[in-house]
């Protein structure tokens, strides 16, 4: 609005504008021209309208991006049915025209903003989150960016976005479940969005996924505190550089957990993490070999299996004959019993 004014009427050219609050208009004061309507003012609102109060109080909270104006309805469509026909047909007809008084910014809002509420529930996002991903999504639809994309790819690209720049960790994959979405899609949508609105992101900290791990395996805080130095251990020595965070804070609580000797699997941590048995392998050879950790403090010692007993050839061939000679006896009893029928 502030490049409104300082630019001029671009009907005129003259630069005499006026700035109706009331109404929320910028007009023109040499030829009437409307350039600017609908305007927001989200700055407090102290006025009063009871004689009493004389001091200042706030009306109402300010808006925000996924509650970008209060929109009203003309009734339910369960009321409007328990009108008779001649009302019932009036008030369909204003709810048509005021769907039709919408602009394609807004009907777009009205579809976009439920789904991020929804997506954002199911991964248990803050509120923070919601409203990056709200303000990315409406920049990109004022631009023109969701035009012949999907709704649902475009939402949740943005979600992915809002938290990697709010460092909140979630993965592609838990979004693909949330949205039914495939990965490569939100991928695709996530680095068009960041490319286009500019959006600066710094690389996941493996830190943030701790906790998340340690939580779902049940491990101690000493082990995720342990976890911790490791990885801060590793990212000095430069380890991470180009590699999955997810992998990183798996292995750093593996070998946490095996110096703390709590049971833990290789398939319980490569479930957690939503990576391999042998990306873990991996990545653990990697951490004890650069980091130069104590191989004999991690190994787990695993029960001396006691050999059976071999059995001699010579027993072996007498219990084989045996067998046999009861197969052959058993056969003969019942030949002899089928002949005596």
């Amino acid at each position: 609005m502030a490049e409104t004014l300082s630019k001029g009427c671009p009907e005129c050219g003259m630069g005499n504008l006026f700035w109706n609050k009331v109404k929320g208009e910028v007009v023109c004061r040499e030829c009437g021209l409307v350039i600017e309507d609908k305007l927001l003012d989200f700055g407090p609102e102290w006025r009063e309208f009871e004689s009493d109060d004389e001091g200042k109080r706030r009306t109402g909270s300010s808006l925000t991006y996924l509650q970008p104006s209060i929109s009203t309805d003309v009734g339910r469509k369960s009321d409007l049915y328990q009108l008779n026909k001649g009302n019932r047909d009036k008030f369909f007809r204003l709810r048509r025209w005021q769907n039709r008084t919408y602009t394609s910014i807004e009907q777009n809002l009205n579809q976009a903003l439920p789904e991020i509420k929804r997506v954002s529930s199911l991964l248990d996002l803050p509120n923070s989150v919601s409203e990056e991903a709200a303000r990315l999504y409406t920049m990109a639809l004022q631009r023109g960016l969701v035009r012949g994309r999907g709704i649902e790819l475009m939402v949740s690209g943005a979600v992915h976005a809002a938290c990697k720049v709010h460092e909140v960790p979630k993965t592609l994959k838990e979004l693909a479940h949330a949205t039914e979405l495939e990965e490569k899609e939100i991928g695709r949508a996530y680095r068009f969005l960041r490319r286009m609105l500019n959006v600066r992101v710094l690389p996941v900290d493996p830190i943030n996924f701790v906790n998340k791990f340690a939580s779902s395996l049940r491990l101690s805080p000493k082990t995720q505190t342990e976890a911790v130095r490791i990885i801060q251990r590793a990212q000095k020595s430069r380890l991470i550089s180009g590699k999955c965070p997810n992998s990183i804070a798996a292995t750093a609580l593996y070998i946490a957990s095996l110096q703390n000797k709590e049971k833990r699997t290789q398939q319980e941590f490569s479930k957690v993490a939503k990576i391999t048995e042998v990306t873990l392998r991996n990545r653990y050879v990697e951490f004890i070999s650069e980091l130069g950790m104590d191989k004999s403090k991690l190994l787990v010692r695993k029960k001396a299996v006691v050999p059976k007993e071999r059995v001699s050839r010579k027993a072996g061939r007498a219990q084989h004959k045996a067998i046999k000679r009861s197969a052959k006896a058993h056969s003969r009893h019942n030949k002899a019993g089928k002949r005596r029928r």
